[in-house]
Parts: C-alpha cells; structure tokens; sequence
C-alpha cells in the first residue's frame, strides 16, 4: 500500500492572501443567503431510482472518514450511497435523477 502524504494545511497568512484573491475574483464571488436558500438536502435529490437493488458487500474504509458519515446522524449509510451515486453522476458513469 502507498505511503499516505500528510496534509499541508496553509498559515493563516496564506489563507488570508487565498480569501483576499477569490474574493477579488468576480467569477467565485461568495454565496448568497438567497442562494443557499435555494439548495435542497442531499436526500432530495440523490435517492435511488425505486425498485434499485442492494447489494451487500464486506469493504473496508478509513475509521475517520467512517467517524464523519456516522456523525451525521441515523441514515449515515445513505449519506455514503448519496456521495458514491453523485460521484459516479458527475463522471458520466449513471444518468442524472429525473
């Protein structure tokens, strides 16, 4: 298995040069609280069409990244299946939900 590289987290000077040039940038302006409002919860949006088997399978996972799905709250499990699915949508690998 490879070496894991460490994350190199930036100074707070730097992350204040990387805030000052985004927002300087006029196509990365920040969202709107009218924006927002119009997002819809992932489990709106990514549920499986009806009738979509399961599949059980025995795989392993980073305990951390686990930690943060269960954080969530009942359902986390759903959570992992909405973020695969949108994944495998944006690659072109599965039709968008009509």
């Amino acid at each position: 298995m490879p070496e894991k590289i460490p994350i190199q987290w930036s100074s707070p000077e730097e992350d204040a040069a990387i805030t000052a040039a985004a927002l300087s940038d006029p196509d990365a302006l920040p969202t709107t609280a009218e924006e927002l409002a119009q997002f819809r919860p992932w489990r709106l949006r990514l549920l499986p069409p009806p009738g979509t088997p399961k599949v059980n399978l025995c795989i392993e996972y980073d305990s951390d990244l686990i930690d943060v799905f269960k954080a969530t709250g009942d359902g986390w499990e759903l959570g992992m299946n909405a973020v695969l699915r949108e994944w495998a949508i944006r690659r072109g690998y599965l039709a968008p939900p009509e």
